[in-house]
């Protein structure tokens, strides 16, 4: 019966997470995907014979803290996290650079021996507070942003440094720029710090972007992760465990609308025809093509949230490198092939790489990020070869300068391997192969709006209870019952998460029925 069956419409994490836990539940749950990938931005092919390569994220952060893995029991359906441990390292010439280790002290034994014993103790004191103040702000990203589960959990935040409530907001409110120089007073460490901080996509000099960096110290607490065999394997245990629930996943055969009766939603048109009759829809698509499949159907604020929405005009691109060897960094020890590497030079230059981005411009020099997982991971090329990805920031979608992004591919993918190159000279003579992700290869592949890997973009005025709007925030569709949004355009945003995609399905069970609720999310 339709009344059992739900339809989740993209398989993403976020939608494969949400279709678990229906399928837990007891419901027939079918997701529908147009891609002949599972996965959609955590996804893993092979792009070159021998080579399996990442098609968007590959560091696995957020949802290690979130107990999905552990709660799904992904690891009997084949998922191995390998540890990024080291998590992060800043190269500083002349010196092994700073290297970021989940132990605490280790790191500040390497921030020690690059600018001394005063920014290493400011460091240790960084950690142990925001730390601590991120830990409640991560349990309000584990539900729906209402004014009562933000309260509950955010109240309190920061309480524990005898700092009165105005303070604490004011220093959640400042840039991280502010932050940083609040903290500390050496530009190597502080450029760090800035360049983490900033892959969410705002530049740490925009206001309410503190709390990117404070979010860093997360990672002394739980390191990020590498699924062995490639970013999609998480997907891929995602799929195992919603097919040993009794849920099918179809490839290849995506959501061409959402059908209702009068306000109700009653299932989707697939591309192919077919007519999948059902009581539930969660959405795990882009929160605007969610409303395009709506039609006509789509409520009256529609039209609002389409004018206000912001997707941005991208964030960046990829080059995902076949080569000879890894990137030969001068002076450093060989577990900094485990860390995500920091590219970049100084805050200026972040700067000057998001005002040319802000102006429609390819950036002149590019601040990148390179990722060695092959140095560790034996399944990601052949023997003696390595699988190298290196992620450009603040690459804009739409070009001011009469440029199109198919002329300039390999142009703009040469800057990158350059990029690493200035900081391991002879890198570049290692690349044998090279497959270029533009903003605009990232939409055509992935779906990705204007190339926004975030879906909308993580400015403070479009996260918790404003994202993606008010009316939305709470992963239902006002006035279409039965329809639930999940996915990087909804509370908590973009990264591999998996947060809204649980919150989602505990939204709709509980409208559903109170006793599916806590068959799923209160086991003994």
């Amino acid at each position: 019966m339709s009344s059992d069956r739900a339809i989740v419409i993209g398989a993403g994490h976020n939608g494969l997470v949400a279709a678990c836990y229906l399928a837990r539940a007891g419901l027939d749950v079918e997701v529908v995907e147009r891609d002949t990938v599972v996965g959609g931005a955590v996804s893993t092919v092979e792009r070159f014979p021998g080579y399996r390569m990442d098609r968007g994220s590959s560091a696995h952060i957020m949802v290690r803290h979130t107990g999905i893995v552990e709660d799904l029991s992904l690891e009997a359906c084949g998922l191995e996290y390998q540890d990024l441990d080291p998590w992060g390292w800043h190269p500083v010439p002349g010196t092994p650079g700073i290297t970021f280790h989940v132990d605490l002290a280790r790191t500040c034994a390497s921030i020690e021996a690059v600018c001394g014993t005063q920014e290493a103790e400011a460091y240790r004191l960084f950690v142990e507070d925001w730390s601590a103040r991120n830990l409640r702000v991560f349990q309000a990203f584990q539900g729906p942003p209402t004014m009562a589960h933000l309260g509950r959990t955010l109240w309190g935040v920061g309480r524990s440094t005898g700092l009165g409530g105005l303070e604490l907001s004011r220093q959640f409110l400042t840039t991280a720029d502010s932050l940083l120089d609040e903290h500390f007073t050496d530009e190597r460490l502080k450029t760090a710090l800035a360049w983490m901080g900033a892959q969410s996509g705002p530049p740490t000099h925009e206001v309410a972007t503190a709390d990117l960096v404070g979010w860093n110290t997360v990672m002394h607490l739980k390191a990020p992760g590498h699924p062995r065999g490639g970013s999609g394997m998480l997907s891929e245990a995602l799929q195992r465990r919603l097919e040993s629930f009794g849920g099918r996943l179809r490839l290849g055969d995506g959501a061409a609308a959402v059908t209702t009766s009068g306000t109700r939603t009653t299932g989707v048109l697939t591309d192919s025809g077919d007519s999948l009759p059902a009581g539930l829809v969660v959405a795990g698509c882009h929160v605007l093509t969610t409303l395009d499949l709506l039609g006509p159907a789509a409520p009256s604020w529609a039209a609002r949230a389409r004018r206000t929405v912001r997707t941005g005009n991208g964030i960046g691109m990829a080059v995902r490198l076949a080569t000879s060897d890894l990137p030969r960094y001068p002076d450093v020890t060989d577990d900094v092939y485990r860390s995500i590497q920091l590219l970049a030079d100084s805050r200026q230059a972040l700067r000057r790489a998001h005002g040319e981005y802000v102006a429609g411009l390819p950036p002149t020099e590019p601040a990148v990020l390179a990722m060695t997982f092959s140095a560790f991971d034996d399944t990601l090329a052949p023997p003696g070869k390595h699988n190298v990805t290196v992620w450009g920031q603040w690459h804009p979608y739409a070009l001011s300068n009469g440029e199109n992004w198919d002329a300039i591919r390999e142009r703009e993918g040469t800057k990158l391997v350059e990029a690493v190159d200035r900081y391991a000279p002879g890198f570049a003579s290692s690349v044998e192969q090279m497959h270029v992700q533009t903003p605009l290869d990232l939409e055509r592949e992935l779906g990705l709006r204007d190339g926004q890997v975030m879906h909308v973009e993580m400015a403070f005025d479009q996260m918790f209870m404003w994202r993606p709007t008010p009316e939305l925030a709470g992963y239902r569709v006002p006035g279409v019952d039965g329809l639930y949004l999940c996915g990087a355009s909804t509370h908590p945003g973009g990264g591999v998460f998996g947060a809204s995609g649980r919150s989602a399905a505990r939204v709709a069970l509980a409208d559903r029925s109170p006793s599916l609720l806590r068959k799923v999310f209160h086991r003994g």
